[in-house]
């Protein structure tokens, strides 16, 4: 939709725009996320994590994922690492908003990794990966020991790819 200089949108005035075209500029809203990006130091949070054991796992996978995306990682509301910026779509919903491309979370439990609606294409990999769990755009690992570190570089490195 673009609004030229004699105050129209796309050839209509706001009062005669066609409602079908009222309501699809409605539903391109991007949704206001809870979880945006800051400007807090990356390292500082991981150098805070305890056991010693999530804090070294942690420090490998901001390696592997900076490496893969070329992107400078981005502490989002202080307890998730990201790379890139996507926008991401919900099937039910339709709502959009901007998210990390790849990304994870060192949480008490396990380290959550992001892959968004890309883990859905990961079926092979994820045969192969070692020990996890997955769910709603997340893959969940215990420790990095669990799995094949291997396949997991395969994975980042094809996340860093989708459009």
């Amino acid at each position: 939709m673009s609004t030229r200089l004699d105050g129209t949108i796309n050839g209509f005035c706001e009062r005669c725009l066609p409602y079908d075209f009222k309501m699809a500029e409605k539903k391109t809203k991007l949704a206001d996320n809870k979880t945006k990006p800051t400007a807090a130091s990356v390292a500082e949070f991981l150098n805070s994590i305890t056991p010693a054991q999530k804090r070294e796992d942690s420090f490998v996978l901001l390696e592997m994922m900076k490496k893969a995306s070329k992107e400078e990682p981005v502490l989002w509301s202080n307890s998730f690492i990201g790379f890139g910026i996507k926008r991401h779509k919900s099937p039910s919903s339709g709502r959009e908003a901007d998210w990390m491309r790849i990304g994870f979370a060192p949480r008490k439990t396990n380290l959550t990794l992001y892959f968004g609606s890309y883990v859905d294409a990961l079926g092979a990999a994820l045969e192969k990966l070692g020990k996890y769990k997955a769910g709603m755009g997340c893959v969940y690992i215990n420790k990095l020991a669990d799995i094949d570190l291997k396949v997991l570089k395969g994975m980042i490195e094809a996340g860093c790819k989708q459009k």
